[in-house]
């Protein structure tokens, strides 16, 4: 009885032990990507990464004030933002890395026939206007499925996207399809894996159509994420980040290594950008991006 006792004593020693190991290279490793900038906070960014920025994220403060702080933290470029935004972009030397305003909405897409009088009209007036202002993606969406098999949403994506892709490739722009989860944010969105969107892209057969790889949505809907990336990064243009779950920053607090996942970006060989799309809980939310620009930049 008494062995029994002795070794089972043994056992939760060696298990509590094992622990305390492993929490503490966990924590270890954390601090090691995550708080450098605190250490270093004048350091210079690698150069392996294009980092960018949403600009939706950052609605509190003016495109001014955001281009500002990106330029000091190293950003070279800014997402979603439109004609109107551009001169603002300019005058800082910032890039617009994921040009919008042509879509309808998210959920009215080339999935969808009806829309695609529309959106023929929108996006023939914004592709030369994207490419006169010296600029290269430009985003659009699938829409909800309704009910449509994938097969019907890769036919009415087709159809829809053909013309379009072709004025694309004339002023040498890149149609950008954004992939969002439909299980929590955007419900019965269809372009939902990365599967469904690099059928897309090979059906399209253009390589003036590929895909933008949101990050946090990916994660939520099928995970598997540097695997996913790896094997499908030729129809990929563009990334999204995010913290799993909420969208907030993406340090310890959340569930993915990004470090890990900006290295695999950076074997793949990606020469566009990576923007960061969080939702800052943090008081100093400028703080909270250079934070993060610093964790992705390996």
């Amino acid at each position: 009885m008494s062995s029994n006792q002795n070794r089972r004593s043994a056992i939760k020693s060696m298990i509590a032990g094992t622990a305390a190991i492993g929490a503490s290279g966990v924590l270890s490793s954390f601090t090691t990507e995550t708080e450098k900038t605190n250490m270093q906070p004048d350091e210079k960014l690698k150069g392996n990464i294009n980092h960018a920025v949403c600009r939706w994220c950052y609605s509190d403060i003016s495109v001014d004030q955001l281009c500002a702080a990106a330029k000091d933290i190293g950003i070279k470029g800014i997402d979603l933002v439109g004609p109107s935004d551009w001169p603002t972009l300019k005058k800082y030397g910032l890039f617009s890395s994921m040009c919008n305003g042509a879509e309808i909405n998210l959920t009215d897409g080339f999935g969808d026939k009806e829309y695609h009088a529309k959106l023929h009209e929108n996006y023939t007036k914004m592709i030369p206007l994207v490419a006169e202002a010296g600029y290269k993606n430009l985003i659009c969406f699938s829409g909800s499925r309704r009910g449509k098999t994938d097969e019907e949403g890769w036919k009415n994506c087709v159809e829809g996207l053909k013309p379009m892709v072709a004025l694309a490739e004339k002023h040498n722009i890149i149609l950008v399809m954004e992939l969002l989860n439909s299980k929590i944010d955007h419900k019965d969105y269809q372009c939902d894996r990365v599967e469904w969107g690099a059928e897309l892209c090979r059906r399209l057969g253009s390589e003036n159509f590929k895909l933008l790889y949101d990050i946090y949505h990916m994660q939520i809907d099928e995970g598997d994420v540097i695997r996913n990336i790896r094997a499908n990064h030729q129809y990929i243009a563009h990334y999204h980040t995010g913290g799993v779950p909420g969208r907030n920053e993406i340090d310890e607090t959340q569930e993915l290594y990004y470090p890990a996942i900006m290295r695999a970006i950076v074997e793949v060989g990606h020469k566009g950008f990576v923007a960061q799309e969080f939702i800052p809980k943090q008081k100093d939310k400028l703080a909270s991006l250079k934070k993060a620009v610093h964790i992705c930049d390996v």
